[in-house]
């Protein structure tokens, strides 16, 4: 029987409380994946099996990478805005993925790890879509070659979750603006909705909306990427993300999602975008994800110009 108090752990020099008796409590990162196999909500752990975990220094302490997700489930909503308006918010170093000139790409995500290294939580983003990094002006050259290897790189603006463990580890260990607030995402078969709070508790951003149509993937027939930048003490680092998708399904020029802004961080950073007309929307009602720790990265030095 699991049980229902807490423990207090050491990240870094930071105290956060953990779920006593859940996986990060019993195993600190490195699961025992055949007990993690007998978890009835997860479908199986071979996407795990090829990915051996490395010990590393980290800002929060000796850790193991990859943070491995068992059981998780996304919708993101992406939407055109002005390239000016995207620019105003990135890093002088980054430049928009534009898909026709003066537009990129802007998105809104929701996510629930129901089974997870660090245990459950939510989250939710606010990001642009982004040129490689290394990369000169192939706006869509990039976007076609993203498209056909399923990765995209990314900046996120705002990136809330629910539980300290994300946040700190997030925050202090990756370089994600990341913050706790009280944030629920449900999303299966027929429905996806999600309310994020702001810190009076009323709502910063909801999302409702039909869940597109699902098709079912044999495990590891369908792995996405996405590789995110960030900053950690002035020092420029990328993330890299391995999605499994095992049951998915997506709407072009969607008319039926719901999203609703508020007052708050995520509605402040996604108004500043000025997105406007939605172009997908993608749900993955059951997936798995391995997240690797950031690495140093070496990002080109652009003009004051933009």
């Amino acid at each position: 029987m699991a049980s229902t108090g807490t423990v207090d752990v050491d990240l870094g020099g930071r105290l956060v409380t953990v779920p006593a008796g859940g996986l990060y409590d019993r195993y600190r990162m490195a699961a025992d994946l055949d007990e993690v196999a007998r978890d009835p909500r997860v479908s199986g752990v071979e996407f795990f099996r090829g990915l051996p975990k490395t010990r590393v220094e980290s800002p929060i302490g000796p850790t193991l990478t990859p943070n491995f997700y068992y059981r998780m489930s996304s919708a993101r909503l992406t939407m055109l805005a002005r390239s000016r308006a995207i620019r105003a918010r990135l890093p002088r170093e980054l430049a928009p993925l534009e898909v026709a000139p003066g537009l990129g790409l802007v998105s809104v995500m929701f996510f629930r790890y129901d089974v997870c290294d660090i245990d459950f939580y939510t989250e939710a983003a606010v990001g642009v879509a982004v040129q490689p990094a290394r990369h000169g002006k192939l706006g869509f050259v990039d976007l076609l070659a993203a498209l056909k290897n399923d990765h995209l790189d990314t900046y996120v603006l705002s990136l809330p979750v629910n539980t300290d463990i994300a946040q700190v580890r997030g925050h202090d260990g990756y370089g994600f603006p990341k913050w706790v607030t009280e944030l629920d995402v449900d999303i299966d078969a027929e429905r996806t909705t999600a309310r994020v709070a702001n810190d009076e508790g009323d709502a910063d951003l909801t999302l409702s909306a039909a869940t597109p149509a699902q098709t079912r993937h044999p495990s590891g027939e369908r792995v996405s990427t996405l590789t995110s930048y960030t900053t950690i003490n002035g020092a420029w680092h990328s993330t890299l993300s391995q999605t499994n998708a095992l049951s998915a399904g997506s709407a072009s020029f969607p008319r039926t999602v719901d999203l609703q802004l508020g007052r708050g961080r995520m509605s402040d950073d996604l108004r500043s975008l000025k997105p406007t007309r939605p172009v997908r929307f993608d749900v993955l009602a059951e997936g798995q994800l391995a997240l690797h720790l950031p690495v140093p990265y070496s990002v080109p030095q652009r003009g004051v110009s933009r």
